[in-house]
């Protein structure tokens, strides 16, 4: 339902330009954009959004100095660093230019990693508001960061790795954020100035809901001290379909329409995970032998140092009738068809939020970033899930498929998944938490 603007309120956008950024943030521009407001995108030229199939929104290109689109996923933080550096500039000349021309701008909207947008904009007259694309308790790891290093965790990653984190429960040393030495100052410099953006904004925005992260989001809340919107699932409250970076191989759907209910097993790592070509294979016969049906997303780049690889010798012909391998999926719809019974997941935030929403069981195989965090609450809060932990083996694959699918304890956690999946559905209905919260940020928005 839309609201009076009075005026036409404009909204300013500006996702980080990675995968899982960016469908958070255009989710949000439709669920803006259904309540009244004109949405204005800015974005980078690197990971370029199709503006052609977002007909609705302004588009404004920000030159970003980058060379390729190929990166490494264990440099990120200092890629992020340099595109603050690089875009600052040509953001705020742009912006400056945008808002000479036009009235009625109610605020930005920036992704957290933005830091130096968000004082751009601060310079510039505009309030600013932080999208978080991760999980609430992702974020206190953030806030907790300081006090993480002056009691040496994150050296001790390989030592203690199964020590509880005391200061962060229920992390354990080993599901906070790696941080490979070479790197701390980077990381450190990202997390001050994310902290220092969160604190001097105008509010949070987090694509979570309370379901699953009350305490989380209340205890944000206490050590921020600003406005925090939790109005996940946020994909749940648009008609469209995510933007992706990738073609998606749509024929895996007819695939599914004849498969029984709840019994084919979804692999997909997302848009950044890596596997070595060793993993590659034990992955391959893990999946083979344990006579699953599955469908595998093999996305170019999958494999490290290939962007296409070949199957192991003999698989195709072992698992012909039962396994499809496509180069990408819809996954939205593939986690909401009726024959997904079960889900191996990187566990980044988007997937592991969609897997809740849609009640299915999960596999967890985190590999950087948030998503060991992730995985932690998956299979020891919420407990929906099993975690492939250690060396990837085929026998340990094909153990952890079979207990999900067919044995005992992916009985429990599929009936746990659908006590989990009734809580989340509750948030989203009128009178629910998320669904307030969103009136409440439409609200706050106007009155900026």
């Amino acid at each position: 339902m839309s609201v009076d603007l009075g005026i036409n309120r404009r909204i300013l956008l500006f996702p980080l330009p990675y995968q899982g950024h960016i469908n958070p943030m255009l989710e949000l521009a439709s669920l803006l954009h259904l309540r009244g407001f004109s949405i204005t995108i800015f974005h980078t030229q690197f990971n370029s959004i199709d503006s052609t199939k977002h007909p609705s929104y302004d588009f404004i290109s920000i030159i970003d100095g980058t060379t390729s689109n190929h990166f490494d996923v264990n440099d990120i933080p200092s890629q992020i660093i340099a595109l603050n550096t690089n875009c600052e500039e040509p953001f705020h000349d742009s912006l400056r230019k945008f808002l000479s021309e036009n009235q009625g701008v109610a605020c930005l909207v920036a992704d957290l990693h933005w830091y130096k947008m968000h004082a751009v904009a601060k310079r510039l007259g505009v309030a600013s508001l932080v999208l978080r694309t991760g999980s609430a308790a992702s974020l206190r790891w953030f806030t907790a960061f300081s006090v993480l290093q002056e009691k040496v965790y994150h050296h001790l990653q390989e030592l203690k790795k199964d020590e509880l984190v005391t200061e962060l429960p229920p992390y354990r040393v080993k599901d906070l954020i790696f941080i490979d030495k070479s790197r701390l100052g980077d990381i450190a410099t990202l997390v001050a100035q994310d902290v220092e953006a969160a604190q001097n904004s105008s509010g949070i925005i987090m694509n979570t809901f309370t379901a699953i992260e009350s305490d989380e989001i209340q205890k944000l809340h206490q050590e921020l001290s600003v406005p925090i919107f939790a109005i996940g699932p946020l994909h749940k409250f648009t008609s469209q379909f995510q933007s992706s970076l990738l073609p998606q191989d749509r024929s895996c759907l007819d695939w599914l329409d004849k498969q029984a209910p709840g019994s084919v097993l979804y692999v997909s790592f997302g848009s950044l995970a890596s596997l070595n070509y060793e993993e590659f294979v034990e992955t391959a016969w893990g999946l083979a032998n344990s006579r699953q049906t599955f469908l595998w997303v093999v996305r170019p780049g999958l494999v490290c140092g290939t962007e296409n690889v070949s199957m192991p010798d003999g698989f195709d012909g072992e698992v012909r009738g039962r396994g499809v391998v496509v180069a990408w999926a819809p996954q939205l719809e593939v986690l909401a068809h009726d024959a997904i019974g079960g889900f191996w997941t990187h566990n980044g935030w988007n997937s592991t939020l969609e897997g809740i929403w849609e009640g299915v069981p999960m596999i967890c195989r985190p590999f950087f970033a948030d998503q060991m965090g992730n995985a932690r609450y998956v299979t020891h809060v919420w407990k929906v899930g099993i975690e492939l932990e250690g060396k990837l083996e085929r026998r340990i694959i094909e153990k952890t498929v079979r207990s999900l699918m067919k044995e005992k304890e992916g009985y429990e956690i599929r009936e746990r998944m659908r006590v989990l999946r009734k809580n989340a559905s509750e948030c989203t209905k009128a009178d629910g938490s998320s669904h307030l919260a969103i009136n409440k940020l439409v609200h706050h928005i106007l009155s900026l």
